[in-house]
C-alpha cells in the first residue's frame, strides 16, 4: 500500500484518500470489537476509539509521520512485504524526526535579501554563518549526536536515546543520583556503548535545546537594576549608597540579582517549531455562533484591534496575559521567604492549549526574601522595556506552518494576580474603605466600630432608579439610596489620576527625630504603574484582572463559616451584632446588655449541622473531580477544615445548593443557592452576551438579598467584588482564562524545583530550563510516553485481548479496592431494566 500521503497536508486529497484506506485496513485486520487504537498524537495509541472518531482525530490532528509500519494495526513485519529496506524508506518518505528537532530548535531557515515571505532551506555551513559564534560547537555537537548510533544494531542515536532517557527522569520524578548510577550501570553493561562520560553531561546537552537567561545585578534595598549603559559599572546604589556586592564574599559577587528569561527567542521558537506555528494563528478563525469562548471574543479584544488596526491585519502578531504570584519555595521549614515568578500567557493559542503549563513563559524569577511590594516596577523594567521594543520595532521571526519570515509584533493584554497583588501590580491601594478599583473615589468608605474592619455594602446603586428596594431604610442601613452606580474609568482617566505620582523606590527606613520608624501617609494610590509606559496601555479597556478563584475561596469562607456559626471566622460574632446596634439597624439582632444574643435565620442550629456535615461527608464524586473531603469535615466537633481551592470551587457551585435544602427558611435558602448559582454559570466555558446582562442584574438583586439577611461584617471586599465580575467577563471573555489556577499550580511546579536550599532562585531557574528543553523535544517524540501523550491519571481503556462484550457495558478501566455485594431495591431494579432497554443498542431491534 503506499504509505507517501502520510506526509502530505491534511487538506489535500491524497490525505483523505489514504486516510480512509488505512481505516478500511485497520477496522479490517486489527480491530478489537468496533474500535482500535487511535494513532493520533493526542491518543497516543493509548485509546481505543471508533471508525468515526478516529477518523476526526486523523483529520485534526496529524498523522504520525514516523509510523509507517502499521503493527499495531494488523500490519506484518516489514522484511514480510519487502526485502530492500532501501526501497522501503524511499517510497514511505518519512522524516527524521530528531533532525527536525535540531533544525527547528536552531532555526534553519533565513531571509532572502530585503524581501520578506522567500525563504529557502540552509545548509550546515549557513547556519553557523547565521547563528552567533558561541553557538556553532553547539549546533555541531547536536549534528555529531544526533547522527551518532548509541552501539552497534541499535535503532537510537546518542541523542534520541539521552532525550529519552531524561524523559524518563522528569516524569518519574528520579533523582540526579539515581540517574547517575543507572548511567554508570549501563556503561558497565554496554561497554561499546556511545553514553554520557556522566548524568551532569546528558544533561548539560538536553539544557543547550532551551533558551538561556541573563542575570542582572540589583540593589540589595530594591531601589534599582544595573540595567542601563550608564550603570553597569556602578559600584553602589545611586539612591540609597548600598554596595552592590555581597560582604560576605571575598570575591565581587552581587548581593541580589534578577534572573530574567529573555522573551523574544521564546516567542519566536513557537513560530519556528512547527508543531506550534499553525496554533499560533488559532485565534483569527471565524466565530460564527456568538458565544464568547476565547479573549478573542471579548470586548476588549475587539476594541484593541479596531483601535490599532495594523497590528491586528497579522493574525501571528502576539497578544499576551502577564501573570504574577508570590511562593514559599521552603514549605513549613519558613515562613518569610517569598519568591515572585513572573509568567506570560500567549493568548494566540487555541482553548485546549492556552491555559496547559506547557504553554506558559517563565519571563523573570524576583527574588527574596522579601516580597517586593511596590518595587515590583524596578524588576519589571527589563520586560517592559521588551515589550515596548516588541511594539514598536517588531522581530524577524520564521513562520514554518507558512514557510515565511514576518516581522512579529507584540502587545500585552492584561495582567492576572490575587487581590493583594492587583493592588502591587497597578498601584492602587486595597487595604483601605476604597479598595475596589473598579468602584474607585466613587464609594463611600464604612468602618465598622467594634468588627474594626471596613464594610462594603450599598449594593442598591447598582439598581434601576424604580425599584423599591431604593426606599428602604429598615431592611438596609437605615438610609435611602439615591447614587447611581459608578462610572466606568477609562485608561486615561486613571492616568490623569496617577500621572504626577511620584515614587522612590527602594526599602529605606525614614525615622522620626525620636529615632522611631515614622508612619507613612496613607495614600489611595501608592505609585503610577510601570505598564504606563506602554504606549497601548492606556488604551487597553482591562488592564487587571479580578480573580475569580480567591474571590469564590473568600466568599466560601465566608458564608459556610457563618452557616456553621464557627466563632474564630463566622461574621456573625457579638462584635457584629454591636455594629447593628451602633448603626440602629435590625433591631431583632441586637445583644443584650451582657453581650448575649440568639442565633439569625441564617445559622444552622445543632441538628441541621449535622445534617449538614453529614451530606458533605457522604459525598462520593468521580476520581478527580474533588479531594477526599470527607476528612475535612469533623462530624463530632461540627467543623470543616483543610480545605483548597478547588474544594471551596466544587462545593459552593456543586454540593452546597443540595446539602442546604430544606435546613434553612425558604427566602434564605432561595438567596444562597441563587448566590451559587451565580458562580457556576459565571464559570463556563462558553458565555452567552444575552445572558450575561440578565445575570448581572441577578447578582445585584442577590447582593441586595444578603445585606438584608447578614450582617454588615459579612460584606467583605471580596463579597462586594462579586458585583464587578459580570463586566470583567464581557471584556475579557472566560474566567478561566484570566483566574490563577494555572498560575497556581506552575507555582507547585516551580516548588518541586528546589533541590539546593541555600539558593532556590537558581535551583528553579535551572530545573525551568530542563523543563523547557523537554517540552521543546516532547512533541517530536510519539514512540514513548512524553508530556503531551501521557495517559490520564485514571485510564479507561480495554485490554489489548479484552473485546466490548456490549456497547452499554464497555469492559473498560479496572476496579480499585475490595469488592462488596448489596441487594437492589424494587425501584432500582426498575430503572436499571428501564436504563438497559432505552440505551442498549442490541435492544432497540426488539424495542422497535
Amino acid at each position: 500500500m503506499d504509505k507517501s500521503w502520510i506526509v502530505k497536508p491534511r487538506n489535500t486529497i491524497e490525505y483523505s484518500i489514504g486516510l480512509k484506506k488505512f481505516l478500511d485496513f485497520a477496522f479490517e485486520n486489527g480491530a478489537v470489537g468496533d474500535t482500535i487504537k487511535c494513532p493520533c498524537p493526542k491518543c497516543g495509541f493509548m485509546k481505543w476509539q471508533t471508525k468515526g472518531v478516529v477518523e476526526e482525530h486523523l483529520i485534526l490532528k496529524a498523522f504520525p509521520k514516523n509510523y509507517v509500519i502499521w503493527n499495531l494495526h494488523g500490519e506484518k513485519q516489514i522484511e514480510d512485504i519487502s526485502s530492500n529496506e532501501d526501497d522501503i524508506q524511499e517510497a514511505f518518505h518519512y522524516e527524521n524526526s530528531m533532525e527536525t528537532m535540531i533544525n527547528e530548535a536552531f532555526g534553519h531557515y533565513r531571509q532572502e535579501g530585503t524581501n520578506l515571505g522567500k525563504t529557502q532551506p540552509l545548509g550546515v555551513d549557513d547556519v553557523l554563518n547565521e547563528r552567533p559564534k558561541e553557538d556553532h560547537n553547539e549546533f555541531i555537537d547536536f549534528l555529531n549526536d544526533g547522527n551518532q548510533t548509541l552501539c552497534d544494531g541499535s535503532k537510537y542515536t546518542k541523542l534520541e536515546f539521552v532525550i529519552k532517557l531524561y524523559h524518563i527522569k522528569v516524569l518519574c520524578g528520579l533523582s540526579d543520583k539515581a540517574m547517575t548510577m543507572i548511567l554508570d550501570l549501563l556503561k558497565d553493561a554496554f561497554n561499546e556503548a556511545n553514553l554520557p562520560l556522566s548524568f551532569y553531561e546528558a544533561k548539560k546537552t538536553i539544557n543547550k535545546l532551551g533558551l538561556n537567561y541573563t542575570k542582572i545585578d540589583a540593589c540589595p534595598n530594591d531601589c534599582m537594576l544595573y540595567l542601563r549603559d550608564d550603570e553597569k559599572d556602578l559600584q553602589t546604589c545611586k539612591h540609597c549608597g548600598t554596595s552592590r556586592w555581597n560582604p560576605k564574599k571575598k570575591k565581587k559577587q552581587p548581593a541580589k540579582f534578577l534572573r530574567y528569561f529573555p522573551l523574544k527567542p521564546r516567542l519566536q521558537r513557537l513560530f519556528m517549531c512547527s508543531k506550534t506555528a499553525e496554533h499560533m494563528r488559532w485565534h483569527s478563525l471565524e466565530n460564527k455562533d456568538g458565544f464568547i469562548r476565547h479573549p478573542r471574543d471579548g470586548e476588549a479584544w475587539k476594541t484593541f484591534s479596531l483601535l490599532h488596526p495594523e497590528f491586528a491585519s497579522d493574525p501571528r502578531n502576539v497578544r499576551l496575559g502577564l501573570a504574577s504570584d508570590g511562593f514559599n519555595p521552603f514549605g513549613t521549614m519558613s515562613s518569610t521567604y517569598s519568591i515572585w515568578p513572573v509568567f506570560l500567557i500567549p493568548y494566540n493559542l487555541p482553548p485546549w492549549i492556552c491555559m496547559k503549563h506547557t504553554s506558559l513563559i517563565l519571563s523573570m524569577i524576583i527574588p527574596g526574601k522579601q516580597m517586593p511590594g511596590n518595587n515590583i516596577d524596578v524588576y519589571l523594567q527589563p520586560l517592559v522595556d521588551e515589550l515596548h521594543e516588541l511594539w514598536n520595532d517588531g522581530v524577524e521571526t520564521f513562520d514554518s506552518s507558512l514557510n515565511e519570515t514576518f516581522r512579529m509584533r507584540v502587545a500585552l493584554m492584561w495582567t492576572i494576580s490575587d487581590f493583594p497583588g492587583l493592588g502591587i501590580l497597578s498601584g492602587w491601594n486595597t487595604h483601605t474603605g476604597l479598595a475596589c478599583p473598579t468602584c474607585n473615589f466613587d464609594a463611600i468608605p464604612c468602618r465598622l466600630p467594634y468588627s474594626k474592619k471596613w464594610c462594603f455594602m450599598g449594593h442598591r446603586r447598582f439598581l434601576s432608579r424604580n425599584h423599591r428596594f431604593r426606599l428602604n431604610r429598615v431592611r438596609f442601613d437605615g438610609s435611602t439610596e439615591t447614587r447611581n452606580p459608578p462610572l466606568k474609568l477609562s485608561g486615561s482617566d486613571i492616568f490623569r489620576q496617577v500621572e504626577n505620582i511620584n515614587v522612590t523606590f527602594g526599602r529605606g527606613v525614614i525615622l522620626d527625630g525620636r529615632g522611631k520608624r515614622s508612619r507613612e501617609e496613607v495614600k489611595q494610590w501608592k505609585q503610577r504603574s510601570i505598564f504606563f509606559e506602554l504606549p497601548y496601555w492606556e488604551s487597553n479597556l482591562l488592564r487587571h484582572n479580578l480573580d475569580f478563584m480567591h474571590i469564590e475561596k473568600n466568599v466560601f469562607d465566608n458564608l459556610v463559616y457563618t452557616l456553621l456559626n464557627e466563632k474564630p471566622k463566622s461574621k456573625d460574632n457579638v462584635n457584629a451584632r454591636k455594629d447593628l446596634k451602633e448603626m440602629g439597624i435590625r433591631e431583632d439582632l441586637w445583644p443584650d446588655d451582657n453581650g448575649r444574643y440568639h442565633l439569625a435565620l441564617f445559622s444552622l442550629t445543632r441538628d441541621t449541622k449535622k445534617l449538614f456535615l453529614k451530606t458533605l461527608k457522604n459525598v462520593i464524586v468521580s476520581d478527580g473531580y474533588l479531594s477526599n473531603i470527607s476528612r475535612c469535615v469533623d462530624e463530632v466537633q461540627q467543623k470543616i477544615f483543610g480545605l483548597k481551592s478547588h474544594d471551596c470551587h466544587i462545593i459552593m457551585e456543586q454540593l452546597l445548593p443540595l446539602a442546604i435544602r430544606n435546613l434553612l427558611p425558604n427566602h434564605v435558602t432561595a438567596t444562597l443557592v441563587e448566590f451559587c448559582s451565580f458562580f457556576k454559570v459565571l464559570c463556563s466555558k462558553s458565555l452567552n452576551p444575552q445572558e450575561l446582562e440578565m445575570l448581572q442584574d441577578r447578582i445585584v438583586l442577590t447582593l441586595c438579598h444578603l445585606e438584608m439577611l447578614f450582617p454588615p461584617s459579612f460584606f467583605t471586599v471580596m463579597v462586594h467584588l462579586t458585583v464587578h465580575l459580570v463586566e470583567e467577563a464581557k471584556l475579557g471573555g472566560p474566567v478561566h482564562y484570566r483566574y490563577m489556577y494555572p498560575i497556581e499550580r506552575e507555582l507547585g511546579h516551580l516548588k518541586t524545583f528546589v533541590r539546593n536550599k541555600a539558593k532556590p532562585e537558581g535551583s528553579i531557574a535551572e530545573g525551568y530550563l530542563a523543563k523547557e528543553s523537554l517540552t521543546f523535544c516532547s512533541r517530536y517524540i510519539e514512540d514513548i510516553e512524553t508530556r503531551f501523550n501521557r495517559p490520564r491519571r485514571v485510564c479507561d481503556k480495554t485490554g489489548d485481548n479484552e473485546p466490548f462484550l456490549s456497547s452499554i457495558f464497555p469492559q473498560g478501566g479496572k476496579p480499585v479496592g475490595g469488592s462488596s455485594n448489596f441487594t437492589l431495591t424494587q425501584m432500582q431494579k426498575l430503572q436499571a431494566h428501564r436504563y438497559v432497554l432505552l440505551n442498549c443498542a442490541v435492544v432497540t431491534p426488539f424495542v422497535e
